[in-house]
């Protein structure tokens, strides 16, 4: 999937929950198949106790978040965990889709791209690479 145009009107979350499982396919699979058991929720806005920890003022500035130990992390003597969730905050992400009449879609898979690199520990060299594999 390319460019999909077919939104006019902003999309519900259950719309962009849709779009972020078809982006999360199309990452290819030698990285697909290590992101298994991560949850992706698609939230209006991020809730100001995250905002407050990672310094932001406006909510409207946060459109994605990974939450989660990155697999260069994690060690086989850890403790239970919290699953890992990637966040979308719809509201920033429809802000940006406006702001620059980019394709919703691509808007979207290239907030969940930057996160699911966030679960691999990834630099953000490795995250632009991963971009473009995927363009």
């Amino acid at each position: 999937m390319t460019e999909d145009r077919r939104f006019t009107t902003p999309p519900t979350a259950e719309e962009m929950a849709v779009l972020a499982e078809q982006a999360l396919a199309a990452i290819p699979h030698r990285l697909r198949r290590h992101i298994k058991g991560v949850g992706i929720s698609v939230e209006e806005f991020a809730d100001d106790a995250t905002l407050a920890e990672m310094g932001i003022e406006s909510a409207w500035e946060l459109s994605g978040l990974y939450r989660g130990t990155p697999l260069n992390l994690r060690s086989v003597d850890d403790i239970a965990r919290a699953p890992d969730l990637i966040f979308l905050y719809r509201q920033p992400i429809l802000l940006e889709w406006v702001e620059t009449d980019e394709d919703l879609y691509r808007l979207v898979r290239n907030v969940l791209i930057h996160e699911v690199a966030h679960h691999f520990g990834f630099s953000d060299a490795e995250i632009e690479a991963l971009e473009r594999q995927m363009d």
